[in-house]
């Protein structure tokens, strides 16, 4: 997919998606998801708040055959979304950039390509990163016809949405954020 051009109107591109409690899809239940590309052709984010519990990034790096160090032991990997799930993602702050990184905004991009998780593993990689298995994607006039649903809440992207270590508590701090009580949200959606 195409990273969508500045001058398209109405781009989603670096906001979270928040996904409210009536989501009908359970993939997607209680999610934050990070948009890295927002366009009249689709669009494509990162699930910021559902790690998967059986692969820690040194097993992953293992498989890669990429040396475990320090660097790498404690962080976990998480489910980007269910398109291509057995495809890595590493979202992470700019002043680490690939010729395969893909510059979200001035302060955030995504890298697909292994030299990300080597650089991170020789402590060289950018100074916050989160990594994921898989991506979540819309086609065109797919994410717009959910947010005219009422499927998700838009809410200003932060340093500790996309990379505090507190995945459990994501959903209702991107909800604080807009200073809504996440228990008057209705699970119900409706339009006016």
């Amino acid at each position: 997919m195409a990273a969508p051009r500045s001058s398209e109107p109405n781009t989603l591109t670096g906001q979270c998606l928040v996904a409210m409690p009536g989501m009908q899809d359970p993939r997607f239940e209680h999610t934050v998801v990070y948009l890295c590309a927002h366009s009249v052709e689709g669009a494509m984010g990162i699930v910021l708040n559902r790690e998967l519990a059986d692969m820690p990034l040194s097993k992953l790096m293992e498989q890669l055959n990429i040396p475990v160090t320090p660097a790498c032991t404690e962080r976990p990997v998480h489910f980007g979304g269910p398109v291509e799930p057995g495809r890595g993602f590493v979202l992470h702050s700019a002043d680490f950039m690939a010729d395969s990184s893909m510059l979200v905004d001035s302060r955030r991009a995504l890298t697909a390509t292994l030299d990300i998780l080597r650089a991170v593993a020789e402590g060289r990689g950018p100074r916050q990163c989160l990594m994921a298995l898989g991506y979540s994607g819309w086609d065109a006039g797919q994410l717009d016809g959910e947010l005219r649903d009422n499927a998700w809440l838009i809410v200003p992207a932060d340093d500790a949405l996309l990379f505090g270590e507190d995945n459990a508590k994501k959903w209702q701090k991107a909800i604080a954020k807009l200073g809504i009580d996440p228990a008057k949200l209705s699970s119900t959606s409706g339009n006016a």
